[in-house]
């Protein structure tokens, strides 16, 4: 008696592969059209640079991108290369709406590195040539501005006008610190921009501290043995100097033992 053959059972469905490698995010401009849209305009991007070195400011831009003229490859500052944001800054800057402002070391060390990047924050947005009516910036905390504000996580790697704050924050700050390293060799400034890197590290216990160094960080305070009460005069020209940086700032003002101030002609608006 012959047996009837069994219907083969289906084979499972293939599992599907998951990419070996994850498409890169890139910034776009869809948050600030949404905003458009809703008649929310001009909108600005802002962000900083340098809030974990151990000397020199922290630098903030807050950018309004024209719809109509948005430079080509803009994306996280921390993704590209000094050459190719030193060519962004360049477009940036002859296309937006900048502000840029500082937080200088002595704020830092009186207010603490948050707060002082906070403040230095708002400040770039009032530098604005045009007052925006929504503020997009990078991180978790909004900041003290006369329009709406939101804040977005990983902000420089998803908004475009966050991106291109954080090219000019960063670019600003860089050339700021090759600057600081002319004035100060042996330190190696130009090549660190004030991060605690090894050689940063061994200058800093060979050579003492600069007027330029977070005396509020523990590797500055233990070599200087504390924290300044106020600002010196040597303070006030060093906030002086970091506005004035190359090619940026015509005119400098010294405001006050903690503040400096300046404006730049066209688009782009300095303060500190």
């Amino acid at each position: 008696m012959s047996r009837r053959a069994e219907p083969r059972s289906a084979a499972p469905a293939a599992t599907p592969r998951l990419p070996l490698v994850e498409e890169p995010v890139r910034p776009t401009f869809e948050r600030e059209r949404r905003a458009h849209r809703r008649g929310l305009w001009p909108v600005a991007g802002c962000d900083e640079a340098g809030r974990g070195p151990l000397a020199g400011p922290v630098v903030a831009a807050a950018v309004i991108l024209d719809p109509k003229r948005i430079p080509r490859g803009l994306d996280d500052s921390k993704k590209l290369t000094a050459e190719r944001r030193a060519v962004l800054f360049e477009r940036i800057c002859a296309v937006a709406e900048v502000g840029v402002a500082m937080a200088s070391p002595a704020r830092i060390d009186r207010d603490n590195i948050r707060k002082a990047s906070l403040w230095a924050l708002s400040r770039a947005v009032r530098a604005l040539p045009v007052a925006p009516r929504l503020v997009f910036v990078d991180g978790c905390d909004r900041i003290d501005v006369a329009c709406d504000c939101e804040a977005v996580v990983s902000g420089d790697a998803l908004v475009l006008s966050i991106a291109a704050a954080s090219i000019v924050a960063k670019v600003t700050r860089d050339r700021l610190m090759e600057r600081v390293g002319a004035a100060h060799p042996g330190y190696g400034f130009e090549r660190h921009m004030g991060y605690g890197v090894p050689e940063h590290q061994r200058a800093l216990a060979t050579l003492g501290a600069t007027p330029h160094h977070r005396r509020s960080f523990a590797p500055v305070r233990a070599v200087c043995g504390g924290v300044p009460a106020a600002l010196t005069a040597a303070d006030a020209l060093t906030a002086a100097e970091a506005v004035a940086v190359a090619g940026t700032v015509e005119a400098v003002q010294v405001v006050d033992a903690v503040q400096a101030a300046a404006v730049a002609p066209g688009r782009r608006r300095i303060a500190s």
